[in-house]
């Protein structure tokens, strides 16, 4: 812990990253196998890290393992997206929004990076 000190991480990040080393130690979380889970297990099994919330995972199944039907309804640019484009700038209840979200399934994540975008007017040049 000491040294995950010096090199500039706060305690409680220590703890997160010790925590996240622990569950790959033990199995509880092993990549080899996330190709295999659905994406409600596998973001269970990355909440049950200390520091890891849902939303979190849901970036990272998005990001990372480019899981196609991810709806991140925790996310304010999601929220601010839909309540822009389907309700007049009014922003649903979570479960609304959730219900909401079904009709881009199963590509959630691609309806998602482009409500995303639409609230940025400038092009991203890659």
């Amino acid at each position: 812990m000491t040294t995950l000190r010096r090199v500039g991480l706060s305690e409680r990040k220590a703890l997160y990253l010790r925590d996240l080393a622990r569950h790959f130690d033990s199995g509880a979380l092993s990549p080899h196998e996330w190709h295999t889970l659905a994406d409600e297990p596998l973001i269970e099994r990355l909440v049950d890290v200390k520091g890891i919330g849902r939303w979190t995972a849901e970036m990272f199944l998005m990001f990372h393992e480019l899981r196609p039907d991810i709806f991140p309804v925790d996310d304010i640019g999601l929220q601010k997206a839909v309540a822009l484009h389907y309700r007049d700038g009014e922003r649903m209840a979570i479960a609304e929004l959730r219900t909401f979200g079904l009709r881009w399934s199963p590509y959630r994540s691609v309806a998602t990076w482009y409500l995303w975008r639409s609230l940025d007017p400038i092009p991203v040049e890659y």
